[in-house]
């Protein structure tokens, strides 16, 4: 079992419940951490062995792209993309953080996590 980790996607994108948030955007992080059989790969040297990030970092870009009030909705349309096109995904934790929110606060960014 091995680990593929992508760190600090930056994504501009228009998620929230405000509907400022809808027209304005704001700056996101994404976070995936992947666990797969990676020894095939590791031996064979190729690309259709392993999980391409390539193609991971795709979905989080399409799926960040569509608007949603909450990025709980965002995350798990991110691990279902994942499972339902990757099928050497064992495990997949995703986090999704929005910089600056609007909370009334001084609040660097909010992030929520999810895994399947």
């Amino acid at each position: 079992m091995g680990k593929i980790i992508l760190k600090n996607i930056k994504v501009y994108a228009y998620h929230g419940c405000l509907i400022e948030e809808g027209k304005i955007g704001s700056d996101y992080l994404v976070n995936l951490n992947i666990k797969a059989n990676l020894k095939p790969s590791a031996i064979s040297d190729k690309l259709s062995e392993t999980v391409d990030y390539v193609h991971l970092n795709k979905i989080i870009k399409e799926e960040m792209a569509i608007r949603a009030d909450l990025l709980e909705t965002v995350a798990k349309r991110i691990l279902d993309r994942i499972y339902s096109e990757i099928q050497l995904v064992k495990k997949a934790t995703v986090q999704v953080s929005k910089i600056n929110p609007p909370i009334n606060g001084d609040v660097e960014m909010v992030t929520i996590e999810m895994s399947r």
